[in-house]
C-alpha cells in the first residue's frame, strides 16, 4: 500500500491496539475514520477473536439495531421489547456499528441513550465505529465516549480501502512529509557559533520542543523576528516525534492552509468548507508554521480567530511558530497565545542559521 510513513505508523498503531482489546477486551474502544478505512473490518475482527475464544458477542449497525427495537413493539413480535433490549444491554460484548448514521429521532437518541448509559455504568466491554466528528454526536453519549478512563478513541487516518491506489477526492492536508528530515537529532543547537546567552536560549526552545512531543499539552508558541533560526525544525521534530508515536499530527503553513480553504468555495471543489474546516479544528494535533505570513484579509483573521479560538477553548494539543512581532499579530489571536495558564509563549534570540560555523575571536583592547 502507497501509504506516506506517517499514515502507515498509524494504522501499525491502531492494528496493534485493536489486537491488544480483541485479547484483553477491558473498558470501550472508539473506531474513527470516514467511510472505507477500515473500522467495520476492524471491529469484525475483534467480534472474530473473541467468539474463538468462547465469548458471546453483538455486533450490530446502529440502524439495524433501532430497527429491530421498533419492530419488538409489533404484537406479533418473536421477542418483545423487553426482551431486545436487555439483551443488548447486557451483552457480554456489544460491537455498535455506524454510531451517528441513524436516523435521530427522539425516541432513537433515547434508547442509544439508555444502552449506552447502561452499559457505561456496568463497565460492560463496548465498541463502537463512526464516521462522525464526536462534537456531531448527541451530548449524553458523547459524554460516555470521551471518558478516558473508560475509552480508547482510536482515530484511522488512511484512503478509502475499497477504492483502487489513493483517494483523489480527500487530499492530505498535511506537509509533515516533506519534514522528515527534521528531527530532535538532526538539529543544531550552535553552540560553537552563538553567544552564550542566545545559545542557552536556543536550547531552552529545545528542551521545551522535547517536553510538548513527551506531553502534548495546550498550546507552544515559538516566536522570533528573525527567520530561518529553528522554529519550524522544531515545529516538525515534534510532529515527527508524535507521528511515529502512532497520534495523528496536522502539520501545516497557514498560508497554504488558507488557500486550501479557499478552494473548497470552487464549485468544483468535491471537498466542501465545513468539512475542511472541521478537519483543521479538530486536528487531535495541529501544527501551524509560519502564522503571521498570510495575506491579513478581513476573511483570513476572521477564519483563523475561529479556528485557534475553537482549540483554545477545547485545550487541544496545538503548535504555533511565527517571526512576526506579538504586537503585530491580531490582538485576538495575542491573548490566546500569551495566556499562561494555557500556552507556552517562547521567544528564540538566535539569529538566522547561515549553514556556516564561525569562530569565536577574542577582542584585544
Amino acid at each position: 500500500m502507497g501509504l506516506p510513513p506517517a499514515k502507515r505508523l498509524r494504522l501499525k498503531f491502531v492494528f496493534e491496539n485493536v489486537l491488544n482489546y480483541a485479547k484483553n477486551p477491558f473498558g470501550w474502544l472508539v473506531l474513527k475514520g470516514g467511510y472505507g478505512r477500515g473500522k467495520t473490518h476492524l471491529a469484525a475482527a475483534i467480534a472474530n477473536y473473541r467468539i474463538n475464544h468462547g465469548q458471546p458477542v453483538l455486533f450490530v449497525n446502529t440502524p439495524d439495531l433501532l430497527d429491530h427495537l421498533r419492530a419488538a413493539y409489533s404484537p406479533t413480535a418473536d421477542v418483545g421489547f423487553d426482551d431486545r433490549f436487555n439483551q443488548v444491554r447486557n451483552a457480554p460484548m456489544l460491537i455498535l456499528d455506524d454510531l451517528g448514521t441513524q436516523s435521530n429521532t427522539d425516541w432513537a437518541q433515547e434508547k442509544l441513550y439508555q444502552i449506552f448509559n447502561y452499559r457505561y455504568n456496568a463497565r460492560l466491554p463496548t465498541v463502537v465505529t463512526t464516521n462522525q466528528e464526536l462534537e456531531a454526536i448527541e451530548g449524553r453519549i458523547r459524554s460516555r465516549l470521551v471518558d478516558h478512563r473508560l475509552v480508547q478513541i482510536l482515530t484511522i487516518i488512511a484512503p478509502d480501502f475499497r477504492r483502487a491506489g489513493f483517494d483523489e477526492t480527500q487530499p492530505d492536508l498535511s506537509t509533515l512529509d516533506l519534514h522528515n528530515d527534521q528531527t530532535f537529532s538532526t538539529f543544531n543547537l550552535r553552540e560553537r557559533e552563538l553567544p552564550q546567552h542566545e545559545a542557552n536560549n536556543l536550547q531552552r526552545a529545545f528542551e521545551a520542543a522535547k517536553a510538548f512531543a513527551e506531553n502534548p499539552v495546550d498550546w507552544l508558541v515559538f516566536n522570533s523576528i528573525a527567520h530561518g533560526n529553528g522554529k519550524t525544525h522544531l515545529a516538525a521534530a515534534i510532529a515527527n516525534q508524535l507521528a511515529r508515536k502512532g497520534e495523528v499530527v496536522l502539520f501545516i503553513s497557514v498560508p497554504d492552509l488558507l488557500d486550501h480553504l479557499r478552494a473548497t468555495y470552487s464549485p468544483s471543489s468535491v471537498i466542501k468548507y465545513d468539512r475542511r474546516f472541521n478537519e483543521v479544528k479538530t486536528s487531535p494535533v495541529l501544527v501551524l508554521d509560519d502564522l503571521g505570513t498570510e495575506s491579513a484579509t478581513p476573511w483570513a483573521r476572521e477564519k483563523l480567530y475561529q479556528l485557534l479560538n475553537h482549540r483554545y477553548i477545547a485545550r487541544l494539543p496545538t503548535v504555533i511558530t511565527t517571526a512576526t512581532p506579538i504586537k503585530d499579530l491580531d490582538p485576538q489571536l495575542e491573548s490566546r497565545m500569551m495566556d499562561e495558564s494555557r500556552s507556552t509563549f517562547f521567544v528564540i534570540k538566535a539569529p538566522s542559521y547561515r549553514g556556516k560555523i564561525r569562530t569565536k575571536r577574542s577582542t584585544h583592547r
